[in-house]
């Protein structure tokens, strides 16, 4: 039955690991618990309508039984009263009705495995339910350590420069020296144009004292 395979494939789910799979445990956890409540109404249905047609069919039997016994009874009768005609179509409903009570003794042995199947079926599920329920606050609680570990671990990481802001530490850092680059060869520009200015001055001065010196002395 379709109701037994939902049952069996919710009895042996791991609700640790639909958590560990789930993006979100709060309500995969949820969302289990409401598949297993509805799972475990739909066999209390089928659990109460197994047994309603089981005690239908036990019933069915009986009647059968009893009609066989009641021709069984006749055709007797009729052999007493030396009705050999009339004896013989007494057993042969008799014979009807008795393979009749067989074929129902059958279907109410099947039907009585089905209605324990059903029940064992609800007992596995109610205590999984019991279970789950118990395991929900514990789980969800689990798993949020679980994920306070992971950030704090994050954090850690990106204190000591090996996480994913490292690399925008060496990004940014490389900005930096590329901006001090730039500096200084701005500066090193600056100083060459001043050393030049500095040099001009210098042989113009050179110059004038070159000038003043052949004007003090005798021309010959």
């Amino acid at each position: 039955m379709a109701v037994l395979e939902r049952v069996a494939t919710l009895v042996r789910a791991n609700l640790n690991d639909l958590i560990d799979r789930a993006e979100d445990p709060e309500k995969m956890i949820k969302q289990v618990i409401i598949d297993m409540e509805n799972q475990l109404l739909q066999v209390k249905t089928q659990v109460a309508i197994s047994m309603a047609d089981h005690h239908l069919l036990q019933k069915k039997q009986s009647e059968q039984a009893d009609k066989a016994a009641e021709w069984m009874r006749k055709a007797e009768l009729a052999v007493d009263k030396g009705q050999d005609d009339l004896a013989r179509a007494a057993l042969e409903r008799y014979q009807s009705f008795t393979k009749m009570a067989d074929g129902y003794t059958q279907q109410v042995t099947d039907q009585k495995q089905q209605v324990d199947a059903l029940r064992r079926a609800l007992e596995q599920l109610e205590q999984k339910l019991v279970e789950a329920r118990e395991k929900s606050d514990v789980l969800i609680a689990q798993h949020r350590r679980a994920r306070a570990l992971e950030c704090a671990s994050d954090a850690q990481l990106v204190m000591t420069g090996t996480g994913p802001a490292a690399g925008f530490d060496r990004m940014q850092r490389k900005v930096m020296h590329t901006q001090a680059v730039s500096q200084a060869k701005s500066e090193l520009v600056s100083d060459d144009v001043e050393r030049r200015f500095e040099a001009i001055e210098k042989e113009d001065e050179i110059g004038r004292l070159l000038g003043a010196l052949k004007a003090r002395r005798p021309q010959s």
